[in-house]
């Protein structure tokens, strides 16, 4: 029985094109193409079992998620998901094809000019983030929906007063007050007010769902570690937690400032080469969102807050100091940009 094989994977959703080849040859062995389903997968790796005993996989992450993964494992595969980054590409390779994409696999593979690209979420942690991710795509349509029911009442010359805000209570005395001579117009404004309503109520309870879950195993201890810093409360943590997922190689604070992509292109590519490592910034716009609001909070010093020591009470006591030290820092930095930004604008 001969030892290696090594399989490179071009997956979609109702397809798999596969190369395959050994440690000691150069050539491909073989090209197929199955269909992306169980049976069919775990047909291939018995067939591949009879003649190696030892089966490496790889491909590259996409829509199709983990499930792939996961399944291959549990035959006792050895799998790695590649993130498109982290692939070299020529410049002059144009062409762009399944079986070609499948080929160069696995001979990256076999050559192991590629590795691990992070840590995977177990099931239970990926369906807390699929349940955060979906709590923000209703955040987005709420916004939309408040924004056309107040465009239709523009478009009606209906202008709120200058001294109410929008969304407050006295806004929503105004809304429920309104009335229309038209039959079409009121319920056109009733369909429009009725969504914005009951948006808000889903909201409310996805937010309430989320702090029992954070409130819980295993999310609780690091949870209440993430809350004792200034701008970071249940959602922020849980959002932190299940997007970075693994925060081991995370060294500093500098690392995740050019992780996440909240800087310029020109500091990642100083950080890459000063750090002679390939990384690859993480396309979670959600996440860089997230971190830009909490910054945000620096603005004020924040000293002697009654929410923030409620928060940080039962905490260690080194968490507490390096949550103030960046606090102070964080507000240090904004006290000193203030003056620079006031001489741009002038």
């Amino acid at each position: 029985m001969k030892r290696k094989v090594y399989v490179g994977m071009d997956v979609h959703k109702e397809t798999i094109q596969i190369a395959y080849l050994t440690s000691n040859s150069k050539e491909i062995l073989k090209e197929q193409q199955i269909k992306h389903n169980e049976v069919q997968i775990k047909k291939f790796i018995k067939k591949l079992k009879l003649e190696w005993n030892e089966i490496h996989c790889c491909y590259e992450a996409g829509v199709t998620g983990y499930p792939l993964y996961r399944y291959l494992k549990s035959l006792g595969v050895n799998c790695i998901l590649l993130a498109p980054g982290k692939i070299p590409r020529q410049n002059t390779d144009k062409i762009k094809t399944d079986k070609r994409d499948a080929i160069k696999l696995a001979r990256l593979m076999r050559s192991w000019r590629i590795g691990i690209d992070s840590c995977f979420p177990v099931e239970e942690d990926e369906a807390v983030r699929d349940y955060l991710r979906s709590r923000d795509s209703l955040r987005l349509d709420l916004g939309r929906n408040r924004q056309r029911l107040m465009k239709f009442l523009l478009r009606k010359d209906i202008k709120l007063l200058p001294t109410t805000k929008y969304w407050t209570v006295s806004h929503y005395k105004w809304l429920n007050n309104l009335h229309f001579n038209n039959e079409i117009l009121q319920e056109t404004f009733n369909d429009y007010y009725s969504r914005v309503r009951v948006q808000e109520e889903n909201l409310k309870a996805m937010d309430k769902k989320i702090q029992e879950i954070a409130e819980s195993e295993p999310y609780r201890e690091k949870v209440g570690i993430l809350r004792c810093f200034r701008g970071v409360d249940y959602l922020t943590a849980m959002f932190l937690l299940c997007e970075v997922n693994d925060f081991k190689p995370i060294q500093n604070g500098r690392f995740v400032h050019e992780f996440s992509w909240t800087c310029s292109w020109r500091i990642f590519q100083r950080f890459q080469k000063k750090t002679n490592r390939d990384y690859v910034k993480l396309e979670v716009p959600r996440l860089r969102r997230i971190l830009t609001e909490a910054a945000w909070q620096h603005r004020f010093p924040g000293t002697g807050s009654k929410i923030i020591t409620a928060r940080r009470s039962g905490q260690p006591a080194l968490v507490v100091a390096l949550a103030e030290k960046a606090s102070l820092r964080l507000h240090k930095k904004f006290r000193n940009l203030q003056p620079k930004r006031k001489k741009l604008l002038k």
